[in-house]
């Protein structure tokens, strides 16, 4: 089993995938006076198929959550995830 971890690398704005210390992926985001903006994401063509996409986002959303802020889902992938997942729905904001 590979170990994967979601790590924000406020420099670049944006969460940062990783897979056995590699990087798998990304979520870029601009902050707003409230909010987290998740602009784009996207998984390296060599780490697709594995459902990292998922994981990227549920990490990411998690991350977000546990610092008590609220994220507005622009990038389609994740406004797809937080609308198949209504668990998300308290950090969701427009």
């Amino acid at each position: 089993m590979s170990e994967i971890e979601v790590h924000d690398n406020p420099e670049l704005n944006r969460f940062e995938l990783l897979v056995d210390g590699a990087m798998a992926g990304l979520a870029a985001y601009r902050r707003r006076d409230d909010a987290i903006v998740v602009t784009h994401s996207e998984v390296d063509r060599e780490f697709r198929g594995q459902g990292l996409g998922n994981e990227l986002a549920q990490r990411t959303l998690d991350l977000i959550r546990s610092r008590g802020e609220k994220v507005v889902p622009v990038c389609p992938f994740f406004a797809k995830y937080v609308a198949e997942h209504p668990d998300y729905d308290d950090i969701v904001v427009s």
